[in-house]
């Protein structure tokens, strides 16, 4: 998880009108360059992640009953599943538990760190901006990979009668957004926040040793966790771009935190499932 960061950078505009020129110019000037400071510490800090996901959020859990509920016996994101399901086994019974779960944890966190309670429209339009700048490099990969492999949410859906290609594009997007937000909190928020809590905290392992060690785990896992495998054994291309995904994910979560890695996973798959013509889940 990322760490706390410290007291935000002052608001530097405040220059009194009695300053010389040359002070209020240099006022102004460490004002400018105090704000791409501020923002990529605010980008981080948990009220601004929910605030930047929460529509996110709520598009999926209302869509999942309106777009996918009819679909068979109910498609659903498979990380998701597995979330629902690992509540289910202490007793906790809800379709929506894992959002608010995820919801109550971004809380959590925004008030242990006894952050203030602001949040900046012009961080979330900035975080919109850069979790698109972030998802170009996948598309690169998945050009690179072109017909060897599929979405990373196509994979990992219990699709039925003609897997996502059949779904109308709302499902599609509907699908895209869950897999975003739901396979970033396994992989990414829980699977390297915990390995990086017994390695560097517990291990007393070196923090950047700490990290590589836990990206790589969790990249092997969400590999792992998609259809790599075909009858004749491991498809090694597929694996290679899942693994490789992974990790570029997992890099935007170490430097940028979780919000943008969910942005730029879901729209990948918004382009992959939705934008680009559906020919049985292909990116």
């Amino acid at each position: 998880m990322t760490r706390g960061i410290g007291p935000y950078p002052p608001d530097m505009r405040r220059a009194h009108s009695d300053r010389p020129d040359s002070s209020r110019r240099r006022t102004w000037g460490a004002s400018r360059a105090a704000v791409p400071a501020r923002y990529l510490a605010l980008s981080t800090r948990p009220l601004h992640i929910l605030a930047f996901l929460s529509p996110l959020i709520v598009l999926y859990e209302v869509g999942s009953m309106v777009y996918l509920s009819g679909i068979s016996s109910g498609v659903d994101v498979s990380a998701r599943r597995l979330l629902r399901v690992f509540f289910e086994h202490f007793g906790a019974f809800s379709l929506h538990l894992p959002g608010i779960a995820l919801a109550v944890v971004l809380l959590l966190w925004h008030v242990l760190e006894r952050d203030p309670w602001m949040v900046r429209g012009r961080v979330l339009a900035g975080m919109f901006v850069e979790s698109i700048i972030w998802t170009l490099p996948l598309l690169v990969l998945g050009l690179f990979f072109s017909q060897r492999a599929p979405s990373a949410a196509g994979a990992a859906l219990l699709a039925a009668d003609g897997g996502v290609a059949s779904m109308a594009w709302q499902a599609r997007l509907t699908l895209s957004i869950g897999a975003g937000i739901y396979e970033e909190l396994l992989f990414r928020l829980i699977a390297i926040a915990a390995l990086h809590a017994v390695l560097v905290d517990m291990m007393r392992m070196r923090e950047r040793t700490g990290y590589i060690i836990a990206a790589l785990v969790a990249s092997a896992a969400f590999a792992a966790y998609h259809d790599v495998w075909t009858p004749g054994g491991l498809d090694l291309a597929l694996a290679a771009y899942y693994m490789l995904a992974g990790a570029y994910l997992s890099g935007v979560f170490i430097a940028r935190g979780f919000g943008l890695a969910v942005a730029a996973h879901a729209w990948y798959d918004i382009v992959a499932l939705v934008l680009l013509p559906a020919d049985g889940g292909a990116a």
